[in-house]
């Protein structure tokens, strides 16, 4: 359990390491799990190719996001997806601080627009981080769910 005075940090995660193999199963646990879903081999190697951010303190993982192009080879618009933190530690910031940094990640690529497909309940979250909403409600692995985005 992450306490007030943990040091922990943002940054990539390198595909198969570690720490992205805790990723993975944190997002299986906060996301999958509940809605009685689990990854396929293929989809967790098509995954090889995104950007794997993290919050962590260099051994334990506290939350995790992917950031995948929309566009192969072009990096304009990024889709942030597969946003997960640690159950215990939601509503202490943490999810913001991820989001926060990759924005800046992508800003480093050249990126201008993040885009996402938020889950009913974490909509307030992300408006709270200045995404817009796009559209009507419309269903995902079996949930409500409204497009959002961000300028950058």
């Amino acid at each position: 359990m992450l306490s007030p005075t943990a040091a922990f940090h943002c940054s990539e995660l390198s595909f198969g390491s570690k720490l992205h193999i805790a990723s993975i199963a944190l997002r299986d646990r906060v996301l999958r799990m509940p809605l009685g879903l689990a990854y396929t081999p293929q989809e967790l190697q098509a995954e090889a190719g995104e950007w794997h951010l993290a919050v962590h303190d260099g051994s334990a993982l506290f939350a995790v996001l992917l950031l995948r192009k929309t566009i192969p080879d072009h990096c304009e618009v990024l889709k942030m997806r597969q946003v997960a933190v640690d159950t215990p530690l939601q509503g202490k910031g943490i999810g913001a601080r991820l989001v926060r940094f990759a924005e800046d990640v992508a800003r480093e690529q050249g990126c201008r627009r993040i885009e996402l497909h938020a889950r009913e309940q974490a909509v307030p979250f992300y408006r709270k981080l200045g995404y817009s909403t796009e559209g009507e409600w419309f269903e995902e692995v079996g949930l409500p769910h409204l497009a959002m985005y961000r300028n950058l």
